[in-house]
């Protein structure tokens, strides 16, 4: 017994020794999804300058395939030293928990909250062929015509898709949903007319802006920042309605507390830089930050909402 507790004394005093001289070697960050997409955009503005509050250069390592599962689970099973990160989304620690019949990880039980970094709604487009030109309409729209109406997604089990679904449990409507192989070709339809909305994020807004679609509502409960003016769908017709897509910064599970109290720390603080504040500003996400239980609480916001609804609407990805 002695001997067990001197050894459990000296791994802890090893954990503290490591944990005053972190990071004395460059940290990886991971990023579920190709360059090029929010994720990774987020995860590279947060690089660049956490890696200037840390005296450490911080590497953004894209690893993409099976719906961000497989990026994930690389973090999720990583050492817990503190030079792996992790920049998670609604699809890694929401929805994939909710389509998928089994995952090579678990999200809550596999990885360590550290910060909140911002967050972005939703944008209900419609098509400008498609004669709604309000949330009020499109609902009246396919009431009158049961299961004619089509919205398009990135794909199958895809987080809008399954904001599509909310919605439409919500609204009380029947509308058929036309999974595409990514964003591109369903904004391409949407233009041309082929479906009648969809829901999609910050990386549309060139097309809102352009005038090629129509900006219905956005999802979140309060009104966004870059549309002022636009109701979100809480208050145009469906009372209560809440979507976001979100980037958090996550460690793997075990990593030593002073550690992810320093990484949270110099987080905030690199939040907090001009260069920080104009990219994340330049992407259209609002900067939250807080403490790790900030981060905690919205991942299980989020697995709650989409289980429940991918339950509700018999959703499901088969291996």
């Amino acid at each position: 017994m002695r001997r067990f507790v001197a050894a459990v004394a000296i791994a802890f005093s090893a954990l503290a020794a490591s944990a005053q001289t972190y990071p004395a070697k460059p940290i990886q960050l991971i990023v579920a999804f190709p360059p090029g997409g929010g994720a990774d955009a987020a995860a590279r503005i947060l690089a660049a300058s956490l890696g200037e509050q840390l005296g450490q250069t911080i590497v953004v390592e894209n690893v993409s395939g099976a719906g961000g599962t497989i990026g994930t689970a690389k973090a999720a099973h990583a050492a817990p030293d503190g030079y792996t990160l992790f920049v998670g989304t609604p699809s890694t620690h929401g929805t994939n928990v909710a389509v998928y019949p089994t995952l090579p990880y678990d999200p809550v039980k596999d990885f360590a909250p550290v910060m909140l970094i911002g967050t972005s709604p939703f944008m209900l487009l419609a098509s400008p062929a498609f004669e709604a030109k309000s949330v009020q309409d499109l609902i009246a729209a396919a009431k009158a015509k049961p299961g004619q109406i089509n919205y398009a997604s990135y794909g199958n089990g895809s987080i809008n898709h399954l904001v599509g679904e909310l919605f439409a449990s919500m609204a009380g409507i029947d509308v058929t949903h036309v999974p595409y192989k990514g964003s591109a070709p369903a904004m391409a339809d949407l233009i041309a007319g082929r479906v009648q909305y969809t829901f999609d994020g910050p990386a549309a807004l060139g097309q809102v802006k352009g005038g090629k679609v129509r900006l219905l509502a956005v999802t979140s409960r309060t009104r966004w920042s870059v549309f002022p003016d636009v109701p979100t769908v809480g208050e145009s017709g469906v009372p209560g309605f809440d979507a976001i897509t979100w980037f958090g910064l996550f460690a793997p599970a075990g990593t030593p507390k002073a550690v992810i109290d320093l990484v949270n720390a110099k987080a905030n603080a690199a939040l907090q830089t001009p260069a920080a504040k104009e990219g994340f500003a330049q992407l259209s996400v609002e900067v939250v930050g807080g403490a790790p239980d900030v981060l905690a609480k919205q991942v299980r916001t989020e697995i709650d909402t989409w289980v429940g609804i991918a339950r509700k609407r018999n959703i499901r990805i088969s291996e």
